[in-house]
């Protein structure tokens, strides 16, 4: 079992400070059971990497980021290509929301259309390193298809849980990449629990993101190729849809990573969205506190639809350390946001990716955001993964015969 990173210093435990070696096969920690965070020595980094090799390095993927990564030297990472999408400037979407520098990180651009895939890469590199061949995970739907396209890739085995409501499209890739798929008639809580009782009776690396401290250091990349794009520069503020707390804690480390280690001089405020049907973790942090308190899954962006989230603690600390804005959004405003989005941007994002946008819209209707502000918008999955939910916003075609009578009869044309 490979263990030695020279770049890694040592996991930490975010609750009783307990420090323990970052072997690819831990989960949390082993004093408290709290949740583990990758501690890095950052005068390796800078010794071994500098802003000028970055942007020299034509290789597009998270990979271009390893001395930032925890990932031995040896390792065989590349397969899929993941990472390396595009940062989009949308000023006329910005002028429709009076901000003048609004930006949109179109992430339904990785190879399972979801940023899932930048933390389902890590995690079967990480099961490699840790001997293992078969990987699980419960997943409302994207880390589940990023999971099985990776673990595909490396010709690992996944077993994959996922509550009965997750969307065809999301199910389609699970079965087409060949993974071993359980429907569990329940919620998300219901399919987590019964994911980790599995992979303890069977032995199977876990992907699970808020256990696995490492799943989190594939996600945080998303914040160096934001960086990277803008010149090494930070916006004043991201914006993320929140469902486990998994995302918005990875992009939070990935702007500190890069803030300790002298490649960016300024750390922006993270804007965390919720939708208003299920949003524990801006609840938690609106009123002052660190105790969870669970709630239904009323929502139809699945992928943010978790009601005890794991990451609690870890999203909680990055929206407060960054002085962070919290703001919930109804589904009828995600998915206005995301007809929105894709007439005046040509991005498609899911409902749960696009939920990001919805509360920069909905900061911006309120005066909540100075207007001359760099955001960015995080679009963590594309829209095809959720076709019914994209028909409802956008309507269907116009059908005629095929005859000039019948088209002049039903189309006007402006």
């Amino acid at each position: 079992m490979l263990q030695n990173m020279k770049n890694v210093k040592y996991a930490e435990c975010i609750i009783c400070k307990n420090q323990i070696e970052a072997k690819p096969d831990i989960t949390t920690c082993p004093s408290c059971g709290g949740l583990l965070d990758i501690v890095y020595d950052y005068d390796v980094i800078k010794s071994s990497v500098s802003k000028e090799d970055l942007t020299a390095c034509k290789a597009i993927s998270m990979w271009r980021f390893r001395p930032f990564l925890p990932v031995e030297e040896g390792t065989d990472v590349l397969r899929l290509r993941v990472g390396g999408s595009p940062l989009y400037s949308v000023p006329r979407l910005g002028k429709l929301l009076g901000l003048q520098n609004l930006f949109i990180k179109d992430d339904g651009q990785n190879p399972t259309s979801s940023l899932k895939d930048r933390a389902s890469a890590m995690g079967v590199v990480k099961a490699v390193e840790a001997g293992a061949d078969t990987i699980a995970c419960s997943s409302t739907g994207n880390a589940a298809s990023s999971l099985a396209g990776n673990a595909a890739a490396f010709g690992l085995k996944t077993y994959i849980f996922v509550p009965e409501r997750a969307p065809q499209g999301k199910v389609a890739q699970l079965m087409i990449f060949g993974a071993n798929v359980i429907s569990v008639k329940g919620n998300y809580e219901d399919t987590f629990k019964l994911s980790e009782e599995a992979i303890t009776r069977w032995g199977w690396y876990n992907r699970n993101a808020a256990i696995n401290p490492f799943l989190m250091e594939g996600k945080k990349t998303v914040s160096l190729e934001i960086a990277e794009q803008m010149n090494w520069k930070s916006p004043d503020y991201a914006a993320v849809s929140v469902g486990d707390g998994c995302t918005i804690a990875g992009v939070w480390k990935g702007f500190k990573d890069l803030y300790a280690a002298g490649f960016i001089d300024k750390l922006p405020k993270l804007i965390s969205v919720q939708a208003s049907g299920c949003c524990p973790i801006n609840n938690a942090v609106d009123n002052g506190v660190k105790v969870l308190t669970p709630m239904e899954e009323n929502t139809r962006a699945d992928s943010i639809a978790v009601g005890v989230p794991r990451n609690f603690l870890k999203a909680v600390n990055s929206i407060n350390e960054s002085n962070g804005i919290t703001v919930n959004v109804t589904d009828e405003e995600i998915f206005e946001a995301m007809a929105l989005v894709g007439r005046t941007c040509g991005v498609f994002g899911e409902p749960a990716g696009i939920a990001s946008a919805a509360g920069i819209k909905k900061l911006a209707e309120h005066g909540k955001i100075p207007k001359e502000s760099v955001i960015v918008s995080i679009v963590t999955g594309n829209g095809l993964k959720d076709i019914a939910g994209a028909i409802s916003v956008a309507g269907t075609p116009v059908s005629v015969e095929p005859k000039m009578e019948a088209l002049l009869a039903k189309l006007t044309v402006k």
